[in-house]
This record gives structure tokens, C-alpha cells and sequence, in this order.
């Protein structure tokens, strides 16, 4: 099997295959990279020595995995996003611990939680605090 690099410069009418999906400065494959990659190397090809059967498989068979592998990730972050909600619902009406901005710890009660972000903020007092700023919780005591 020939490298993409050695099929993409090998034909002259050929363009070179450039990713246009950046995340953060860093090149991102996707779907649509690997079928543009597999469209040049065909195009690129020597006539009179086709890419074999088991190469054209192999690569179908990467893709159908990236595609997967993608879509299980996915899933996995709604589940943590889902299990933040749940575990940020369980504080209402618990003593909470966290540390502010000003560098002192600080302990109230949770009286409630939105979502509106991706991290779920608890509200202790006046104040919202990001869920994962809480260092501890505990059972508030019943009043008798």
C-alpha cells in the first residue's frame, strides 16, 4: 500500500488535500477528511496496478471504526453531562462545602441548581458555585 503522502504529490493535477475542520489550532479527521483522502489516492492510483480489494476494505473498514469511535464519544459526554445534573439535584437540601475566590472555605446549605451551563451551578446562600468547586457535602441536621 502506497502513503498518502507519496499518492498526493505523485499527480501534478492533483491538489493537495487540505483539512478545513480545525479544532484549536490542530487538524480534526472526520468522515469527510478520510473519504477526501480516499478520493485522491484513487485518482492518484496506477491504472495498471489498481489498489487491491483487501486495501479498498481495510480503509472502508478504518472509516466505519472512526465513525463509531465518534459517536461513542459523543454518548459519553451526554452520559457525564447527564451525571453531573443527577449528582448536582442530589445537593438540594445538603450542607456543602467549597472553597470561594477570596481563598476561604466556606459551608452552607444547597437550596438550588441550574443548568444553564455546561457545568451545573449550585446555589449556597446567595452565592452560585460550579459543581465541581464543591469539596465536600453533608446531611443537614433535622431541627427539633
Amino acid at each position: 500500500m502506497t502513503s498518502i503522502d507519496a499518492i498526493v504529490g505523485a499527480s501534478s493535477t492533483t491538489p493537495p488535500v487540505t483539512g478545513s475542520t480545525t479544532t484549536n489550532g490542530t487538524q480534526k479527521l472526520d468522515g469527510e477528511m478520510f473519504l477526501q483522502l480516499l478520493v485522491a489516492q484513487l485518482r492518484a492510483q496506477d491504472p495498471s496496478s489498481p489498489m487491491s480489494t483487501n486495501d479498498m476494505m481495510a480503509q472502508t473498514t478504518q472509516l466505519a471504526s472512526m465513525e463509531q469511535l465518534t459517536s461513542l464519544t459523543s454518548v459519553n459526554q451526554e452520559n457525564f453531562s447527564l451525571q453531573m445534573r443527577m449528582a448536582a439535584s442530589g445537593l438540594i437540601g445538603k450542607q456543602v462545602s467549597y472553597t470561594g475566590a477570596d481563598g476561604v472555605a466556606h459551608t452552607g446549605a444547597a437550596t438550588s441548581v441550574s443548568f444553564a451551563d455546561s457545568i451545573p451551578m449550585v446555589t449556597v446562600g446567595d452565592q452560585s458555585i460550579r459543581l465541581d468547586a464543591i469539596s465536600g457535602v453533608a446531611s443537614v441536621s433535622p431541627v427539633s
